[in-house]
């Protein structure tokens, strides 16, 4: 007689300690921003207290961006960081969304430069599909938000 035995696929590898994985997240945080922080905080009155970076090209700029972005493609970066950017002002930098990882590379040439950085997670992607306004050159639009990124009824998702 042969016993059928399933391993569980979430728990093949066992989570970490929690102390472990408490430091996991935290660092996490350090590193990492959300579109709809970066949009919270863009919206509110007053210094947001870091700079928004699009990473991408020129041409992928034109299509959308977000107001008040600094145009910086992650080859340009060694050249012309020091003259557009501010050593001592936060970098939180954004390339196409999840599948791209072009904002990871200009947060790593900016910091190799000294900057402080983090990357806004989901990119413009998940910025458009949020409902956030944005620029193309034809000037500020706006989607609908997509239910499945955004709450339908409410201000922020809570988390």
């Amino acid at each position: 007689m042969t016993t059928a035995f399933t391993v569980n696929p979430v728990l093949r590898t066992a989570p970490a300690a929690p102390a472990e994985a408490a430091a996991h997240f935290r660092a996490s945080l350090v590193f990492h921003a959300d579109v709809s922080d970066v949009a919270a905080v863009l919206a509110a009155d007053g210094d947001p207290g870091f700079v928004v970076l699009d990473s991408r090209s020129t041409a992928s700029w034109d299509q959308g961006h977000i107001p008040g972005a600094i145009h910086l493609p992650t080859a340009l970066i060694p050249e012309q960081a020091e003259r557009l950017l501010d050593r001592s002002v936060p970098v939180v930098t954004y390339c196409w969304g999840p599948g791209c990882n072009g904002a990871t590379r200009a947060a790593l040439a900016l910091a190799e430069l000294g900057y402080q950085v983090k990357e806004m997670l989901g990119g413009f992607e998940y910025w458009a599909r949020e409902g956030f306004e944005f620029e193309t050159w034809e000037g500020r639009r706006r989607r609908a938000a997509d239910p499945l990124t955004a709450p339908a009824d409410a201000e922020d998702c809570g988390c």
